[in-house]
């Protein structure tokens, strides 16, 4: 199953970006900027950026303030388009985005000081394993930012996202792209995504403590912080 996920991504990968903040019509850069403002007020020298795509979260951490980033990813090539934003934005010495499976990584326990997940964790498809090692190698008083889309639990809202997000998303995106499956992939994905509380017991059952959470957009993003 890892390797439709990849497929579908090395598909749209050339249109990822664009559309990706067309359809959220820029927001999702707020997101970033947001969930990262309260965990780089300290200098933070490793981290790790799970399923970075495109790294536009791996170039966010570097301008937060993080010193290196490794990001890692399934699909080669929204790793090609994320090399080539790296090197656009002069951070190729600081960024290095390499293929990996986040329920097997080839890294030492305790080796980062921050482990990051943005918008990609709804796609992991053996989550407790691949939280178990993220906090495996994440060191102890190490910290962690998931950020993910959620689904607004209050109306008007809650309907109008439902309908944008299955009816016009898939639409809009398939036309540009091209690819109608992709489009219906993504609602699907956050809809099967486990409620906000339901997924911070998760985060602890891998081994994280101090899960806290906070909402963007009346609910349409949800931020969590751990620690280990």
């Amino acid at each position: 199953m890892a390797s439709a996920i990849a497929a579908l991504f090395n598909k749209i990968a050339p249109d990822y970006d664009r559309l990706n903040h067309l359809l959220s019509l820029g927001i999702d850069k707020c997101w970033r900027k947001k969930a990262l403002r309260r965990q780089l007020s300290e200098p933070c020298n490793e981290v790790l950026d799970v399923a970075c795509g495109t790294a536009d979260f791996s170039i966010a951490l570097v301008k937060a303030g993080a010193k290196r980033v490794e990001g890692i990813d399934i699909s080669e090539e929204m790793l090609a388009c994320g090399r080539s934003k790296v090197e656009r934005s002069g951070l190729d010495g600081q960024i290095l985005l390499q293929l990996a499976d986040v329920t097997a990584l080839d890294y030492a326990d305790g080796h980062f000081d921050m482990v990051t997940v943005s918008f990609g964790v709804r796609n992991f498809q053996q989550r407790p394993a691949g939280l178990t090692e993220m906090c495996r190698v994440m060191r102890r008083g190490g910290k962690l930012v998931v950020l993910e889309f959620s689904i607004p639990r209050h109306q008007p809202v809650k309907a109008l996202y439902g309908f944008y997000f299955k009816h016009i998303l898939p639409r809009v995106g398939g036309w540009l792209s091209g690819d109608r499956a992709a489009y219906d992939y993504l609602p699907a994905s956050v809809y099967a995504f486990p409620e906000p509380e339901a997924f911070a017991d998760e985060l602890r059952a891998a081994g994280f403590g101090q899960v806290t959470r906070r909402s963007f957009s009346c609910g349409i993003a949800t931020v969590y912080y751990a620690t280990k």
